[in-house]
Order: structure tokens, then C-alpha cells, then sequence
């Protein structure tokens, strides 16, 4: 008797536990959701209506019936949804993709180093001042090459922002970098660097252990390492802290990324003296990575998941491992004294224009 009662309270223990995983994960799904409406970007309201409308109607069938079925109204309001997603992110401005590369929801240097790489160990400091945590780099696995990684580091939360400087190097950070990339190049590594910055910090302290000098000194070291360099904007490429770390022999940029000399805010309060002019401001300075691409400042544009890398973050990094090692394959291929010759021609040809001569 004892076994039979115990065989008839096993299940009524199951069912209450499955039921409270039920809660659960109905409750997880539910902040899920609403943390997410918290971070829609103000084109992306109509994507919004429609969801919180299937939403509704899912919790409410009977008060929303067309003389259809629940499945076949669902479907509806599911397929308008996916069209008017598909429409909005088809015909994206500058200004909103500069907006998508700055997504508090879009994945960060440690979310790839975590996905798109693996086995990586970081190291620290600059070996004369300090560590900057707003530029992380180490040894890593990038499939079945070892490789060095640098990346700038913005943070997801406030206390994230304030340790990483919200990815904005001092010059301690171009150092620790330069340590990196002459460790890589002594063994004999690639470097990948993963480009996510407004820009290098410009505080009294940075100017003070120069800024200007440890950007410049990286950028005529890079243009002398033996070993392959990749640089790949992923969400923010600002000015001379993006290219602290971005003289490489290839180029690349996610489809919503941007690279530019300078923020558009800054470039409306300089020409137009109103930052409200931001969205002007970023189809003129032409940086988004179709634009860069014809103009031949990257090497390939990266493609995304609809609505931007934020919405399937697995996918995009397995995006970018596969064309990380295809391009590695072929910088492989080259020889040492080849690679450094484009890489030189690479930026020597950059800033050539054509102008067409004045009319009568």
C-alpha cells in the first residue's frame, strides 16, 4: 500500500511542479516582452501596434472575431506583421541605421567572444599605466585558427556603461591594444579587431597621457605587422578610436553598422549648429555600410537578421565566423611581402576624388 500511495502522489507532485513551470515561464515571456518594448526605436512603432494587437486578440478571441477562425485571424495579423517589418527594414534612412548600431539591445565585443570565437583567455593591461576596460582583447579560437582578438566594450546597464567608459578608450586602452597586437605578431597570430565606439574618450586625463600619440603610434604599427589583420565594425565606428584598432588588410561592416570621422550630432552642430540636424547631417557624411562600400572604404558588408543583429544574435555571429574565416583563407593564401603591399596601396589610395570643371 505504502508503494501504491507513493505511485499516486508522484503524478499530482509532477502536474503542480509543471504547472508552476507554466507560471514561470509565462511570467519570463511576459518581462521579456515588456523589456523589449522599452528599447523600440521610433520607426519601428507600427511593428509595435500590430504586436501588442495579436497580443490582445490572443488573450481576448471572442471580442475581436471577423466571422473567421482564432488561427486563421491570428495568421493574418502574424503575416501583416512580418510585411510590415519586412517593408520598414527594406528602406531603412542613415539616420535610423545609425540609430540600429547604437540598439542598447545590439550584441558587444564580449557577446562574440562568447559565440563567434571560442576558448578565449583575456589579458590585461598596458604594462605602463593601467587596464582600460573599454578595450578588452586576448588568445581565442576563431574555428581551427588561433587568433588574437581586440574589440572595444560599451556596456548593457548603467554599471556596465560607467566600468567600460561606454567604449570609449583612454590611451592606456590603443596601448594595451598595441601590447596585444605585438604579442600576436611575434607568434606568428592573425588579429581580428572588433570595431564598437563613438570614439576615443576625450577627457583632460586622456589628453594629459596622450591620446593622439598612442592612436597614431597604432596606426603606423598596424600598417607594419607581418600577421593578417581583419578589423569588422560592428556597431559604432567613431572617428580616430575606431581606427586606433582598424588598419588591417580587410575591412568589414555589418549591414546596420556605421563608420564615420564623426557623429552625426557633431557634424550638425558644426555645419548647421543645431544637433536636431543629426538626420541630415548622417545622409550627407555618406557612412552607412552601403555607402562605404561603393565608395570602397570597406572591403564587404556583412548581411544581418531582419530588424537588425539585436533580433537573433546566434545567427549574426555565426555570420560573421563564416566570413571571418573566409577572408582569413585568403589572406593566408598571400605572402607576407604581398599582404603588406596591399595593405600599404589599400590606404594610400583612399581620399582620391574626381572634380568636374566649373561651367562658363
Amino acid at each position: 500500500m505504502v508503494g501504491i500511495q507513493r505511485r499516486t502522489d508522484r503524478p499530482a507532485a509532477a502536474n503542480s511542479a509543471l504547472r508552476g513551470r507554466d507560471r514561470a515561464t509565462k511570467v519570463s515571456l511576459s518581462n521579456v516582452r515588456a523589456r523589449a518594448m522599452k528599447h523600440y526605436l521610433d520607426f519601428e512603432k507600427p511593428i509595435v501596434e500590430l504586436q501588442r494587437k495579436l497580443e490582445e486578440f490572443k488573450k481576448h478571441p471572442e471580442t475581436h472575431s471577423l466571422g473567421i477562425s482564432f488561427e486563421e485571424e491570428a495568421a493574418q495579423i502574424e503575416k501583416k506583421i512580418e510585411e510590415t517589418r519586412r517593408m520598414i527594414f527594406s528602406n531603412l534612412t542613415p539616420w535610423q541605421r545609425v540609430q540600429l548600431a547604437r540598439h542598447p539591445k545590439r550584441p558587444y565585443t564580449l557577446d562574440y567572444l562568447q559565440t563567434t570565437f571560442t576558448d578565449f583567455s583575456e589579458l590585461h593591461g598596458d604594462r605602463l599605466y593601467s587596464d582600460d576596460r573599454a578595450i578588452v582583447g586576448g588568445l581565442a579560437r576563431l574555428g581551427d585558427h588561433k587568433v588574437v582578438v581586440i574589440g572595444t566594450q560599451k556596456g548593457h546597464d548603467t554599471k556596465e556603461n560607467i566600468l567600460r567608459n561606454f567604449g570609449s578608450a583612454h590611451p592606456e586602452g590603443y596601448r594595451k591594444a598595441l601590447r596585444l597586437m605585438r604579442l600576436a605578431d611575434k607568434f606568428g597570430l592573425p588579429i581580428i579587431a572588433l570595431i564598437d565606439t563613438a570614439g576615443a574618450y576625450p577627457g583632460i586625463g586622456a589628453e594629459e597621457r596622450h591620446i593622439a600619440e598612442a592612436i597614431a603610434v597604432n596606426l603606423r604599427e598596424m600598417m607594419l605587422f607581418d600577421v593578417p589583420i581583419i578589423a569588422v565594425v560592428v556597431g559604432e565606428g567613431g572617428s580616430g578610436g575606431a581606427l586606433g584598432i582598424g588598419v588591417a588588410d580587410r575591412v568589414l561592416i555589418l549591414e546596420n553598422a556605421y563608420y564615420s570621422v564623426i557623429s552625426p550630432e557633431g557634424c550638425a552642430a558644426i555645419l548647421w549648429r543645431d544637433r536636431a540636424a543629426a538626420a541630415k547631417a548622417a545622409e550627407s557624411l555618406k557612412i552607412t555600410a552601403k555607402d562605404l562600400h561603393d565608395l570602397g572604404l570597406v572591403d564587404e558588408i556583412i548581411p544581418e537578421p531582419l530588424g537588425g543583429a539585436h533580433n537573433d544574435p546566434a545567427a549574426t555571429a555565426q555570420t560573421l565566423k563564416q566570413h571571418l574565416l573566409k577572408h582569413l583563407k585568403q589572406l593566408h593564401k598571400l605572402s607576407t611581402a604581398e599582404r603588406l603591399k596591399r595593405r600599404y596601396d589599400k590606404y594610400r589610395s583612399y581620399g582620391h576624388h574626381l572634380e568636374q570643371p566649373a561651367a562658363a
